[in-house]
């Protein structure tokens, strides 16, 4: 209790109180504005406002890409893991690797190999014949791309982990129920393994949904934002409204709605997985 109270009620309100005021870290005189901070961000003439809600709308562009990958990719990637074959292990551990790597060695790495002019992916685009001038991180939707399948290339092995686990926890008895009635593959993964997979999948969405909403490292190394700030995210803005503009008491309202967004996604998430499974 003591650790929550220290390292999450406490700089929620702080956090809290910060967008309540006009917060210069620069200047010791810090007035209270009360809700004048959030109004700017729901005023259209504003200077943050409309900045913000692009920042919002391209959040929104790369969560909406990426989630699918990052449910559906992992999930096959787990079932092919939880067969046996020689080399498993192996496996296993390579698809795994890159999920281990820091954000900023995957986002320098990928900058120079998405570069549209000395990158090595246009290179072999070119030498099996298609088009080799790509812009990858200057141009959309090529940026759009780019982001999510770097992306997608560096936590997949997280997801897949998850339901790998969650497909051993699932009773061997239960598929050769399945075979014994003459369930084909196809059959016995839907009615076995998805409802087995419920749990797991459950904290595979949300998790996967509020990572994607806070991404910000890829963008921020790989693209910078560009073209326009149309791949610049949310969290890019509020990191960029408080440490290069000072201006921390905006930064902290946009992060206020950003989490309330969250909020209300993640409990969507959690009501329909809970129709379903009182559907079932």
């Amino acid at each position: 209790m003591a650790l929550f109270l220290t390292f999450v009620v406490m700089p929620i309100g702080y956090g809290l109180w910060i967008s309540l005021h006009a917060w210069d870290i620069n200047v010791p005189a810090k007035p209270f504005v009360g809700l004048d901070n959030y109004q700017e961000l729901f005023d259209p003439n504003g200077v943050d406002g409309p900045r913000f809600w692009q920042a919002m709308r391209a959040t929104g562009i790369f969560t909406a890409l990426s989630l699918p990958f990052l449910l559906v990719v992992p999930l096959f990637v787990a079932l092919l893991m939880n067969r046996r074959f020689p080399g498993r292990n192996l496996y296993r551990t390579v698809y795994f690797a890159p999920y281990v790597l820091g954000v900023a060695v995957i986002g320098l790495l990928w900058r120079f190999l998405l570069d549209g002019n000395i990158g090595m992916v246009n290179h072999y685009l070119g030498l099996i014949g298609m088009a080799d001038d790509i812009q990858w991180t200057t141009n959309t939707p090529a940026a759009w791309w780019a982001l999510v399948l770097v992306t997608v290339w560096w936590t997949l092995g997280f997801n897949a982990v998850i339901y790998l686990a969650g497909l051993q926890d699932i009773p061997a008895e239960l598929y050769e129920s399945a075979r014994v009635d003459g369930a084909g593959a196809w059959h016995r993964f839907v009615h076995v393994t998805l409802p087995g997979l419920r749990p797991v999948a459950l904290f595979v969405v949300n998790s996967t949904l509020l990572a994607s909403a806070n991404m910000f490292g890829q963008s921020y190394l790989i693209t910078a934002g560009a073209p326009a700030d149309e791949t610049k995210t949310a969290i890019f803005l509020i990191a960029e409204t408080g440490l290069r503009r000072f201006d921390m008491g905006s930064a902290s309202a946009m992060s206020f709605i950003l989490a309330l967004a969250l909020m209300a996604a993640s409990a969507l998430v959690f009501r329909v997985f809970r129709e379903r499974q009182e559907e079932r």
